[in-house]
């Protein structure tokens, strides 16, 4: 592939997940500091996962058939750039919950676009989408990290660092968040930086290669998203969709728990959210060897491992949840990279190599449907009750608590291990049939 448009979709990747990373992280603190109630905060939680669902069904059509996938990822982001810009003023629940909707069902489809975009592009997809991928890592980091440092009371700081008993500046740092008024109005900037990203990337998306709609063949009915969901009559594809609903929800379970978890280990509050970021780096390592692990190990094997390292990770939780060993739960977050990776890109490389030419799209949308819709749903409606009914004020039972995502994804595993079987097909371009 070119070198120049390597680097526009590394870009475009970059921007993509920098817009998601720059405000989801502090969301959750964010809407109670709104007044707004649980129910109102499920509501606008579960825009994310509700605009998947109906972006399976509308967008991706669009998408496939009717625009060239930049123009539509030029529109999408003007106006739900916009619209998550205006939620940098707003304060009330309905404008808020509208706005938030209006761009998640905007922003959801991107995701596909941008890996039909990538995968147009590429000659070898399993050479090389885990490298321009990794842009969409480096964006999510980019955008999250400097929050620890916004948020911060540099008053305090001073105040720390003149005091006998400092430690130095880092732990001056970590003791001072913001609390009140000034930590939300400071946390509402991460709207508006989201927003100019999403502006950014409209404009930046008119410079990306040219990827035309597809047709699709006479008298099909030019519904995309029903051929796609078709396809689905393949046992194969079955299974890895089933499978690609529990490895969602075990995978939102982790990023709902693990905030309120670190803390009982004796991990500061302030540095919960660096903690759960060193999967991330981890990934951009993992996501450099993708293609490699693919062409060694084959799509089954690779994602096995991907769905096990939640087993484990979880399992870790789960056995040893003790301050003793704070160590090993904070270096086990490294296995997030591995998680993601090796299941989720995978699956995303694998549709654009199985499925027909004229419905990858749509079928990007199809396991995105479960990834970011269904699975994700689930998670947050389960989610709660769950913790709710192992963590209680007379008694904390996370062991209980872990042990249910961590018996799901090695269920899942086993599941795919047994009955998961591709076709092998002839790779893209020059390349030679790789193992499947």
């Amino acid at each position: 592939m070119n070198q120049g448009i390597k680097f526009k979709l590394f870009a475009m990747m970059f921007l993509e997940f920098f817009i998601w990373g720059a405000w989801l992280p502090l969301i959750f603190g964010y809407l109670p500091s709104l007044g707004f109630s649980e129910f109102q905060q499920t509501l606008i939680l579960n825009a994310f996962p509700v605009a998947a669902i109906l972006g399976m069904v509308f967008s991706n059509q669009f998408a496939d058939r009717t625009f060239a996938a930049e123009k539509f990822l030029a529109v999408s982001h003007l106006i739900g750039g916009l619209s998550m810009l205006a939620l940098f003023w707003v304060r009330d629940f309905w404008p808020f919950f509208a706005l938030m909707l209006v761009h998640c069902i905007l922003y959801v489809p991107t995701i596909s676009i941008t890996n039909s975009i990538a995968f147009a592009a590429m000659k070898n997809a399993q050479a090389e989408f885990g490298i321009v991928r990794i842009g969409g890592t480096i964006g999510w980091i980019a955008a999250s990290w400097p929050t620890v440092f916004i948020l911060v009371d540099w008053d305090k700081v001073k105040t720390i660092l003149a005091s006998p008993e400092s430690k130095g500046w880092l732990d001056a740092v970590l003791q001072s968040g913001l609390t009140g008024d000034a930590l939300q109005r400071a946390t509402a900037w991460t709207y508006a930086v989201a927003g100019g990203a999403s502006l950014l990337l409209a404009a930046f998306s008119l410079a990306l290669p040219h990827t035309p709609p597809n047709k699709g063949a006479a008298g099909e009915g030019g519904q995309a998203w029903l051929k796609a969901a078709k396809l689905l009559a393949n046992p194969f594809v079955l299974v890895l969709w089933l499978v690609t609903f529990i490895d969602s929800f075990v995978h939102n379970c982790y990023f709902s728990w693990t905030g309120r978890f670190l803390p009982t280990v004796g991990v500061p509050g302030n540095w919960i959210m660096p903690v759960m970021s060193i999967g991330q780096i981890a990934e951009i390592l993992t996501m450099a060897v993708l293609g490699v692990c693919l062409k060694k190990l084959g799509w089954r094997t690779t994602m096995v491992i991907g769905i096990l390292g939640h087993a484990v990770r979880f399992g870790v939780f789960a056995f040893c949840g003790s301050p003793d060993f704070m160590w090993l739960i904070v270096l086990v977050n490294i296995l997030h990279g591995i998680c993601y990776a090796f299941f989720f890109a995978t699956v995303y490389i694998f549709v654009d190599e199985h499925f027909p030419k004229d419905v990858r799209t749509s079928a990007q949308g199809l396991f995105n449907f479960m990834i970011l819709g269904i699975g994700s749903l689930a998670a947050n409606f389960a989610g709660p009750p769950l913790f709710g009914k192992f963590v209680t004020d007379q008694n904390a039972d996370f062991r209980g608590l872990f042990l249910i995502p961590c018996g799901a994804a090695a269920l899942a595993a086993v599941l795919l291990a047994l009955f998961f079987h591709p076709p092998k097909i002839e790779a893209k371009g020059s390349a030679a049939s790789l193992p499947h």
